[in-house]
């Protein structure tokens, strides 16, 4: 896929006005049919008005010139709302989340569209040892460390600024000890809304102390539009040839395995769930896709990661990135309990995906994988861009 296939619209597009309240609302007409109108709502921004832990949250909107929008909270430093046009022009929210920032905090679900720290993804045993000294984390997933534990990073309300209309800094001090991590750890992500409709998130942090850092970013996506069904049609591509199997509790087993011949090939384009009911142990492992996915790029350089097209709409979403690595995950557990989220919509099984770029789960215990040990004076950089267009 290349992104020659990206076709950004501009027209039929109205603006939403940047943190105001009702007025958060885009509507547009389909000529294909008889100009009946849909109207997508960037949620009440007085709904993420809230002091939480003494810091105030608040929702921020970004917009370019073609009128693509974003909303982020600074609760998690999540993103709540990508509104973008549809092959006719229709505007399109892609993704899954809640209208209220009392959402985000229920214990069922705390992951969407948040910025995940210290250590995206899942550290064995709760546990690692470096330069010698061994470091217990929580065990919030069934034994393991999942995500920074229960209160990482996306359970925390950054300091914002908002730069202008496109550009929003979160920045952050995880104190020496904070969920377990050693270091004083000052951070700081990016968003910008790119004019050819890529949010682009760029990652900085520095250490006073020797640690472990992998950020990432947990939106759910529905490109179908979020609580549009099942994300079984979507079409995925991902630029890996190996990925690496886990065991029973989801940790990797230090094997980089090659995806030829196993239902983890997306080297082309293939539907999410031709395959996903596989008599396949990693996929039963899983409950379906939950997996890293080695990178054949494996630069530092900018390289796209994943393509995936949603077959109503013909949105398109391609992500580049300059980590080694990438999560798929398949919405496994979405169950439809989750029934209090955007417009009050459930979000049912398998209706949501993530596609989290990183460095491999439990690195600190696997030294054959790609090291993620920071060290005062070094800078932790990296960049990740989520891309939309269009497909005819």
């Amino acid at each position: 896929m290349k992104s020659n296939l990206l076709l950004i619209l501009a027209a039929g597009i109205v603006g939403l006005s940047a943190c105001t309240n009702n007025s958060n609302k885009t509507t547009t007409s389909n000529a294909d049919s008889d100009s009946v109108s849909t109207t997508v709502m960037i949620p009440d921004s007085s709904n993420f008005s809230a002091t939480i832990d003494g810091k105030q949250a608040g929702l921020y909107v970004l917009k370019n010139k073609n009128n693509v929008q974003v909303a982020i909270t600074n609760y998690g430093g999540r993103i709540v709302s990508i509104l973008v046009p549809d092959k006719d022009g229709k505007i399109v929210d892609v993704a899954l989340g809640y209208d209220k920032v009392a959402g985000y905090q229920q214990a069922n679900e705390p992951y969407f569209g948040a910025l995940i720290g210290r250590y995206g993804n899942r550290i064995g045993k709760a546990t690692f040892t470096l330069d010698g000294k061994a470091y217990n984390l929580p065990a919030n997933d069934n034994g393991q460390s999942l995500h920074g534990g229960p209160k990482g990073f996306h359970a925390q309300v950054w300091d914002a600024k908002k730069v202008n209309d496109y550009t929003l800094e979160l920045s952050r001090v995880s104190v020496d000890g904070e969920e377990g991590y050693p270091g004083n750890l000052t951070v700081k992500v990016i968003y910008t809304l790119t004019d050819d409709n890529a949010i682009k998130m760029d990652y900085s942090a520095t250490t006073d102390k020797t640690t472990v850092l992998n950020l990432t970013n947990h939106c759910y996506f529905n490109l179908n539009g979020e609580g549009n069904g099942d994300i079984n049609d979507h079409i995925l591509t991902i630029n890996a040839s190996k990925f690496t199997p886990v065991d029973a509790t989801l940790i990797p087993t230090g094997e980089l395995k090659d995806v030829a011949g196993t239902p983890f090939d997306f080297t082309k384009p293939t539907a999410i769930g031709a395959r996903v009911n596989a008599d396949d142990e990693q996929l039963k492992m899983g409950k379906g896709y939950d997996h890293n996915f080695v990178l054949t790029d494996g630069s530092k350089n900018l390289k796209q990661a994943a393509f995936v097209v949603g077959p109503k709409t013909g949105i398109t979403l391609e992500v580049l990135t300059n980590e080694p690595g990438i999560q798929f995950y398949g919405g496994n557990f979405l169950d439809g309990k989750l029934n209090d989220c955007k417009g009050g919509k459930p979000y049912q099984h398998r209706t949501g995906f993530c596609l989290e770029t990183q460095h491999f789960p439990d690195s600190p215990n696997k030294p054959s994988f790609p090291s993620t040990t920071l060290k005062p004076g070094e800078t932790y950089q990296t960049s990740t861009l989520y891309k939309f267009g269009v497909q005819k």
